[in-house]
């Protein structure tokens, strides 16, 4: 038996949990995060992780409850110890990029550093990019000792991204874009996002490729006046972006913005694309081709992905 074949593997992350399922290792998985709910392999298996603070609420309610957690020194994520322990897994994936996203690295390590003759691996993903998220593929392979898994899967994503540039390659005007990726406060989406507006055939305003995301004015927002609004709030569904866009909608001059004057505000499905840096980003990049540059009457992806809201 090769050392692939008895890998256990721990998840803590959707987007891990959705790159080891890609690979070809999902049957490896004996443990996931309360957040991993794709592919629908993986329902059933033990959950580890839960939230410290209520996920209900309106937007400006979370953020206050994860910031408290924050500047106590908390962590804003449980770990069921004991289950962790008695899984026993040889690898463990988690995260070093965002405190408020996932469990940390550094909790991980604190936990798995009290077991005695412990000889379960780590592996941490920090994503801030596309060429990032590429090679965690690579990395996560290597860690299950088979990295010429990733070969199949490089290739097609090149593929897609090849149709995609074909497609788009006689778009002379490109729109600007503004991605929300939070509503109270206003935070426009950075890391790998900007890169997708681009390959989408967009301008992306006001955030940069590989920064961290972080919080803008309202005035900063109103300066911008975009082209599009693209609404994709972290871990929010359309459903629960719609309930709390009136927030932005009974803001002073939302109604005099261009996307508003056109109805090119868009709601998009975040949590399950946008937010997650793994293999669906391509279905992202596509997602946003599609509102930017699509007939709408030619979709790939529907309600249950995008929708134009009534701004």
């Amino acid at each position: 038996m090769n050392n692939k074949m008895s890998k256990r593997i721990v998840s803590l992350l959707p987007s891990s949990t959705e790159i080891i399922c890609k690979l070809g290792f999902g049957d490896h998985l004996i443990g996931v995060s309360h957040e991993c709910d794709y592919p629908n392999s993986i329902v059933g298996l033990p959950v580890l992780t839960k939230p410290r603070f209520s996920p209900e609420g309106t937007s400006l309610e979370i953020d206050d409850r994860v910031q408290d957690l924050l500047k106590k020194g908390l962590s804003v994520y449980d770990v069921d110890v004991s289950l962790l322990r008695n899984l026993s897994p040889d690898l463990i994936v988690t995260q070093a990029q965002c405190e408020a996203c996932a469990v940390s690295l550094n909790e991980v390590q604190e936990i798995v550093s009290k077991w005695t003759e412990n000889q379960t691996k780590i592996l941490s993903l920090e994503p801030n990019t596309l060429n990032d998220v590429w090679l965690d593929f690579d990395r996560v392979a290597k860690a299950m000792d088979v990295p010429e898994s990733t070969s199949m899967i490089n290739s097609e994503i090149l593929g897609r991204l090849e149709i995609l540039k074909d497609k788009l390659k006689e778009i002379k005007q490109k729109p600007t874009v503004l991605c929300i990726e939070w509503i109270d406060p206003i935070m426009v989406a950075a890391n790998w996002v900007p890169e997708l507006v681009n390959l989408a055939g967009g301008v992306n305003l006001l955030s940069d490729s590989g920064s961290h995301s972080h919080a803008y004015s309202w005035d900063d927002v109103l300066k911008s006046n975009p082209d599009f609004i693209i609404m994709m709030p972290c871990g929010f569904s359309i459903k629960r972006t719609l309930e709390e866009i009136n927030l932005l909608q009974s803001k002073t001059g939302w109604k005099d913005l261009k996307a508003v004057k056109n109805n090119k505000v868009f709601v998009v499905d975040g949590n399950q694309y946008f937010n997650r840096p793994g293999p669906r980003l391509i279905d992202s990049a596509e997602i946003l081709a599609e509102i930017f540059h699509g007939k709408h009457n030619e979709r790939k992806y529907f309600e249950d992905v995008w929708i134009v809201t009534n701004s």
